[in-house]
């Protein structure tokens, strides 16, 4: 008995230092914060090409990384560089003879980031590639016939990663999970969401829609803090649309998501004859990583049954963990409200 009351007490401990840790999370590893750097390359003349050079800038700084080209590769205009709120732009045209195709470009200093980098190259014949590149490989070798493959493949691993870094739509995913129980009326409200926010992804990328992206992004927040509330209210037993028709509330708030999805794909741009190809990749990437998301929760709490934790689980966790959802929206919301 004492033995299984030690369990509880340790569980209950570890699930406070887990909330305490989320609470902490730095601004630079929330939704939004981590951008990818961006490399540009069109084809203008044999040989010759202008570079777009994009990196991002955390903590006033922007990342320590630079561009090198094949030997023999040099600039025919110096960098320009502007400052932008979230990033470095540097302009510059080069030269290499020969050309590009076949050749590497390492990207200095990105082993020692955890960021990516999104490259797209344009040639004079209409050729064209878009990469996506990764520390753990800071360099890309420009393919002479690139196909429709490399398009998909950036977008859709970028999906994923903005949503599986996204803690913001993370959380609202898991509010949704709180307050319904029954697994079918669970997918009817996520495939909902889903419906919504890949419209006004769509709709925004095209630009049909448009809205400033820091009051779109405290109202995501403070959509959080409102499902927040909604689950401790369903928790109480009390009555509230979104405990009776869920997948109303979470289509209305995926629309309002969805215009933040569009922002960060709106941050890397999206490749000149691909629109729809990318567009469609990347929100493919977004609904597996969502995907992923739930069936890992949902498996968590199907093994805490199995081994007997489910007491702890809805005496401990499942209180505490709207308070911790509400908590941190209200913080992003008071965070992203400054930056009006």
């Amino acid at each position: 008995m004492n033995g299984g009351k030690r369990v509880l007490t340790l569980l209950h401990r570890l699930w406070l230092i887990a909330i305490a840790a989320l609470c902490l999370v730095p601004p630079g590893a929330r939704a939004h914060e981590t951008r990818p750097a961006y490399l540009e390359i069109n084809e203008t003349a044999p040989g010759r090409y202008d570079v777009l050079w994009r990196t991002p800038v955390l903590s006033g700084r922007p990342l320590p990384i630079v561009l090198k080209f094949a030997e023999g590769t040099h600039n025919v205009t110096e960098p320009a560089r502007r400052e932008l709120s979230d990033s470095l732009l540097e302009r510059r045209v080069i030269d290499a003879p020969g050309g590009l195709a076949g050749t590497r470009i390492d990207i200095v200093g990105l082993q020692a980031t955890i960021t990516d980098v999104l490259v797209r190259v344009q040639m004079r014949d209409g050729a064209h590639s878009t990469t996506l590149v990764h520390p753990s490989q800071p360099w890309l070798e420009i393919a002479a016939q690139p196909g429709w493959l490399s398009v998909s493949g950036a977008y859709l691993q970028h999906g994923v990663d903005h949503i599986l870094f996204g803690y913001d739509h993370l959380l609202f995913v898991l509010a949704l999970i709180l307050i319904v129980r029954q697994t079918r009326m669970l997918l009817w409200t996520i495939t909902a969401f889903t419906v919504a926010h890949s419209i006004t992804l769509a709709l925004a990328t095209l630009g049909l829609v448009h809205l400033a992206g820091p009051p779109v992004e405290a109202t995501i927040a403070l959509s959080i803090l409102l499902l927040a509330s909604e689950a401790v209210r369903f928790q109480r037993g009390e009555a509230s649309l979104t405990s009776r028709r869920p997948w109303l509330v979470a289509f209305c708030f995926g629309l309002l998501h969805g215009l933040g999805f569009a922002s960060a794909l709106a941050s890397i741009g999206l490749p000149r004859g691909d629109i729809p190809l990318a567009l469609v990749a990347f929100n493919i990437g977004v609904e597996l990583g969502q995907l992923a998301f739930i069936v890992v929760v949902l498996g968590c709490l199907a093994l805490a049954r199995r081994i007997k934790l489910a007491a702890a689980l809805e005496r401990y966790a499942r209180p505490a963990t709207p308070y911790a959802i509400g908590i941190l929206a209200s913080f992003w919301f008071f965070e992203r409200l400054a930056r009006f």
